[in-house]
């Protein structure tokens, strides 16, 4: 009886991670691509050689540290949306996150090898891995059932009346086109 009440909040939990997982795959593409075209590809090798010749520890300092400066834009989207400026609020708190997981993940490619010399760091890493292959499966018969209702196939009430509101919509266009 608690697994089925708790079920919805696993699958919402599932989907805020893989909505994470999915900004990191996204967004160090781009990443990677404003680096190409700013030099800061040079910026990436210093801070490469650099890393090479730091101790783990120090390396998750390297890791860490970036993130912190963008702790204040996101108390300033808290105040923001404290003083009503909902729009504004909201474009600060995303944009702060998008360029937190953007940095995080050009971090992450550059310090990876040395954090992942420390165990706990690899336990912990492999642990994320298989949460997020865990989450995946929770997930994906819940999208494939979405894409089967979008797009009419199934049998479900839902993919009926998808299926009869294109008919309606074919017929309406049908009907209205010009003689």
């Amino acid at each position: 009886m608690l697994r089925r009440l708790l079920q919805p909040v696993w699958v919402l939990l599932a989907i805020i991670f893989l909505i994470e997982a999915w900004l990191w795959d996204h967004l160090e593409p781009i990443v990677a691509r404003v680096v190409a075209w700013i030099p800061l590809r040079a910026l990436k090798q210093w801070l490469a050689d650099r890393v090479d010749s730091l101790s783990p520890a120090m390396t998750l300092i390297v890791f860490v540290v970036p993130v912190i400066p963008l702790f204040p834009l996101k108390l300033v989207g808290l105040w923001l949306l404290a003083h009503e400026y909902w729009t504004s609020a909201v474009f600060m708190i995303v944009f702060a996150k998008l360029v937190g997981v953007g940095v995080t993940a050009f971090v992450f490619d550059v310090t990876r090898p040395k954090l992942l010399e420390m165990p706990w760091f690899e336990a912990l890493y492999n642990f994320v891995m298989a949460l997020r292959a865990k989450a995946t499966a929770l997930v994906e018969p819940i999208k494939r059932r979405i894409r089967e209702m979008i797009s009419g196939d199934g049998e479900g009430w839902a993919a009926r009346t998808l299926r009869v509101i294109a008919r309606f919509r074919k017929s309406v266009h049908q009907t209205s086109k010009p003689l």
